[in-house]
């Protein structure tokens, strides 16, 4: 699904209604534990969570102008999706995330390269994802990028 938002509340205000406070306690969750460095607004016409020109110049490679992505959150058709580039580009914290999510529901994790698709919202495992979002700083996530991703 597609929104037409400049802003992460502008964004959250067009999803359907039973799901806005979800996407609000995610967004809050994320904010919480993300590392300083990261910043907040809408990329690729989702809330996004990305390493500004400011810290990283370069921006993204394939698309320069842009900030570095590292997060993001959406309303899709059936489902709330968490992307996260870390887990794509980082084995290990791809590998620990896979372990712990057992841990925090009953619920088989539904989970392609880098988007976590929650299909029942009062499911969400909200304290493992502050943790995911602990995990990398943008330092790290600059490093990691430039090593195993910009070739």
């Amino acid at each position: 699904m597609k929104y037409k938002a400049t802003t992460p509340e502008e964004y959250i205000s067009q999803v359907p209604e039973d799901r806005k406070s979800v996407l609000q306690k995610l967004r809050a969750v994320i904010k919480e534990n993300l590392s300083e460095g990261f910043e907040e607004g809408i990329n690729y016409g989702m809330i996004g969570y990305y390493v500004p020109h400011s810290i990283y110049p370069n921006g993204y490679h394939c698309a320069p102008e842009l900030p570095l992505p590292f997060m993001s959150i959406a309303s899709q058709k059936s489902s709330i999706n968490l992307y996260h580039s870390g887990i794509y580009a980082d084995k290990e914290l791809y590998e620990w995330f896979v372990a712990e999510y057992p841990k925090y529901t009953s619920r088989k994790l539904d989970m392609g390269k880098s988007c976590i698709r929650f299909k029942k919202m009062d499911e969400i495992p909200y304290e493992l994802i502050g943790e995911l979002c602990s995990k990398m700083s943008a330092k790290e996530w600059i490093d990691l990028y430039e090593r195993s991703i910009k070739k």
